[in-house]
């Protein structure tokens, strides 16, 4: 069945057994993930246009602009199951190796897909083209989806809760309306809206860091190698994209003092990509080319709670973390999983979906992983980026150790795959 997408002012049915809270990629592949289970009637409330009319992946071209996301090796069996992963990969780039050094100083260590006997350690792929696979897949489902609609009120009711909802057009025909569902999940983003709306808040830990991300055009192919390179400033990572246009790319991630994030971003692209060479190296080549930058200013936020009843926190309203270990989004995927298997037992046992009990029997099932993620994205972003001498010592013995000890890197790598926290093994695909 195709999609139901309608506009505020053309509100269909007002009852639903569950409304997820933002249309972004974590939201979009909650939605699926629930509704492979059967889990009742779901409407997505986006604030931004979610035109899931309009051709998508059929007319997809790359961008040298487009920002990316790197996907673990277990986000690639969440994407299997949901049987969209054959057409994602057709625009992806995969990583074969993470070659992670110290600048100026000689630890290094190296992790590959063929010592973890995998066809790779990770994916790295365009939001996009990940958007327009996941709106593809929304259109043959029967989610339905409410765009240009922001959450106005949220209310607790005896058996589940009522939203108020306003259209963020400017057309005169947007009315208010009001819908209610069993289960609200609300999946808007870092410092989100609607969770401040309720009196969740949030506890949070500025790095005084920005990250700026930027595709850049390699002289020479990047052959599947993921760079993470530590400096006295901060953590720079490049991934490997898919070449544009006979271009070889590489999405790059520069972690740099809040202090210095302005002067960057303002320096015409020659100076930029002369400053990158000099504190990136050599390792991948030339840098010819840089494409339009971002900076964001880098804070870990933890939601004080995640579950009342009736209503879950999920992505990065639960958890926003620092973008050094690439786990952020890999997180709120698995955690997403989780809660699409814990809602179906409970809906198989005949329990309601929205009850404090099945909710916190989620979070129970991803509290070891949330911890463990959290800490290590969190610490890995403090240790690397301090600029002693004693610091530098600790770090370069730290990576020797990683090269020279194999079952200690493959514990890491694991941890990068998804794999650490729950102990479960893969298999070869």
């Amino acid at each position: 069945m195709a999609v139901n997408q309608f506009s505020n002012s053309k509100l269909g049915d007002s009852n639903y057994d569950l409304i997820i809270v933002g249309g972004g990629m974590v939201g979009a592949s909650l939605s699926l993930l629930l509704a492979s289970r059967g889990i009742g009637k779901i409407l997505i409330i986006e604030s931004q246009s979610m035109d899931i009319s309009q051709p998508s992946h059929s007319s997809y071209s790359s961008s040298f602009d487009a920002r990316s996301t790197a996907l673990s090796w277990t986000s690639r069996n969440i994407y299997q199951s949901l049987g969209i992963w054959e057409q994602l990969e057709k625009n992806l780039s995969r990583i074969d190796q993470i070659h992670v050094s110290d600048r100026h100083h000689g630890g290094l260590t190296r992790m590959t897909a063929s010592d973890e006997d995998i066809d790779a350690l990770g994916y790295v792929v365009e939001n996009a083209w990940l958007g327009s696979i996941l709106i593809d897949k929304l259109k043959k489902s029967d989610v339905d989806v409410l765009s240009q609609t922001e959450v106005v009120k949220l209310t607790p009711l005896k058996n589940g809760v009522e939203v108020k909802v306003h259209g963020t057009s400017s057309s005169p025909d947007q009315i208010m309306n009001t819908i209610s569902a069993n289960l609200i999940v609300i999946a808007d983003g870092a410092q989100s809206k609607t969770a401040r709306k309720i009196g969740i808040q949030t506890t949070s830990t500025d790095y005084k860091q920005h990250a700026i991300t930027a595709n850049i055009r390699l002289q020479k192919s990047h052959s599947g190698i993921a760079y993470e390179r530590f400096t006295d400033q901060g953590p720079m990572a490049l991934l490997p994209l898919p070449d544009s246009a006979g271009e070889h790319r590489g999405a790059l991630v520069w972690v740099v003092p809040q202090e210095s994030s302005g002067d960057l971003m303002r320096l015409p692209d020659n100076s930029f990509l002369e400053k990158l060479q000099s504190r990136f190296g050599y390792r991948g080549g030339n840098f010819e080319r840089v494409g339009a930058r971002s900076s964001y200013p880098l804070t870990l936020r933890l939601s004080n709670e995640q579950v009342r009843r009736n209503l879950i926190i999920m992505g990065n309203a639960a958890h926003s973390l620092h973008p050094v270990a690439g786990q952020g989004f890999n997180l709120s995927l698995r955690d997403a999983n989780s809660l699409a298997n814990t809602l179906e037992g409970a809906q198989r046992r005949g329990e309601s979906i929205g009850s404090l009990d099945v909710l916190e029997r989620y979070t129970e099932s991803q509290r070891i992983d949330q911890r463990n993620t959290v800490y290590f994205s969190d610490n890995l972003a403090k240790f690397f980026s301090g600029s002693s001498a004693t610091v530098a010592t600790i770090r370069n013995f730290g990576l020797l150790g990683f090269d020279l000890f194999p079952p200690l890197r493959h514990q890491v790598a694991r941890f990068g795959m998804g794999l650490a926290a729950s102990g479960a093994r893969h298999e070869r695909i």
